[in-house]
């Protein structure tokens, strides 16, 4: 009974950083958590106060006075303000668990397979300065094949391609170890940025970045449509010229043509991979196909895109968006058996 219930209350939890949205896996409990990566606060003597962390400080991006600002803790998938950044981890830690029984946890907390020393050491011990107990690593890619399910513990090639906000990882896996990965910095965050250049230089309206993300996710696609202009959306924001507010419409084939550089890192990542990858776990990959997580992969053809650019068959996770965070809680649940997947930090 005591030991059922230690499972219960355990406070034992895995963290997916991310640029774009931060989620927590607690263990025994599933996803509790996923809120996006920002953080609101004032500067008072020299020190940084916190106001919203967040949904509530998403809500205050581009729409802040001059005495608050609204960040994004972190970059490209690693840590850009330290500060804010601990304040953030350490908000959602007190946020998952109830203080009646809140212990310091043990946790699990990922990094891109291109994260250097350093920035995997400032993950580590923003972790570790935010409470918890026990830090351990593990890489991205890994966590995101564990959570799509892929057998990466037989002797065959396993292929990853997690589409983050910051980073997208590729990776080559068999026998529970990483045999090849890269990390490149292009996500869903340069997507956005891409549509907004874009819908700037196009039509002299400048828009934000929740604007820009909206039209990804209502029309943004991989490939340019069929026929006509496709599908079209109504944006708003503020006029170059005149200098006030407006409202105009922009189509699927503009949206397209403004991601096809940042789709085509992505398609050329994973070419990469694939040169690069020893023949024999080539030949299971020919077979078994590309496996894609993260949120990019819900860009609309971009499986489409990749199966016609390699010639594999390319397929989308189930939860795309809980992949990585899912796949560092069954490493949470079974901490003994995959201390070989997971580092202290540099």
């Amino acid at each position: 009974m005591l030991s059922s219930l230690l499972g219960i209350f355990s406070s034992d939890i895995a963290i997916d950083l991310g640029t774009a949205n931060t989620l927590v896996y607690v263990k025994g409990r599933d996803i509790v958590l996923d809120e996006p990566s920002v953080v609101a606060y004032s500067v008072r003597n020299g020190r940084k106060v916190v106001h919203a962390v967040g949904t509530d400080a998403r809500m205050m991006l581009g729409r802040t006075p001059d005495n608050i600002d609204a960040i994004r803790p972190m970059k490209d998938g690693v840590i850009a303000d330290f500060e804010a950044a601990e304040a953030m981890i350490s908000y959602f830690i007190r946020k998952v668990h109830n203080r009646s029984y809140f212990v310091n946890p043990k946790v699990v907390i990922c990094v891109p397979s291109g994260a250097t020393p350093v920035e995997k050491r400032a993950i580590y011990e923003s972790a570790v300065r935010a409470g918890a107990n026990e830090v351990y690593l593990i890489q991205e890619p890994m966590a995101a094949a564990l959570g799509a399910g892929l057998p990466i513990n037989e002797p065959a090639g396993s292929m990853v391609v997690d589409i983050g906000g910051g980073t997208t990882e590729v990776a080559v896996l068999s026998l529970d170890g990483i045999v090849y990965s890269r990390s490149v910095r292009v996500g869903g965050d340069k997507m956005d940025e891409d549509i907004v250049n874009y819908v700037r230089r196009a039509t002299d309206l400048l828009i934000g970045e929740m604007s820009a993300e909206k039209i990804k996710k209502e029309i943004g696609s991989a490939t340019m449509p069929g026929k006509d202009e496709g599908m079209t959306v109504k944006i708003k924001g503020r006029d170059l010229i005149n200098g006030v507010p407006c409202e105009i419409s922009v189509s699927e084939a503009m949206i397209a043509e403004s991601l096809a550089e940042t789709v085509q890192q992505i398609v050329g990542a994973v070419k990469n991979a694939l040169e690069s990858t020893p023949p024999e776990l080539a030949a299971d990959i020919v077979d078994k196909g590309i496996m894609l997580t993260g949120g990019g992969a819900l860009l609309r053809n971009l499986d489409v895109e990749l199966r016609d650019r390699t010639g594999l068959p390319v397929f989308i996770a189930d939860e795309p968006l809980g992949c990585v965070v899912r796949g560092s809680g069954i490493v949470v649940e079974s901490l003994n058996k995959w201390k070989g997947v997971l580092s202290r930090g540099a």
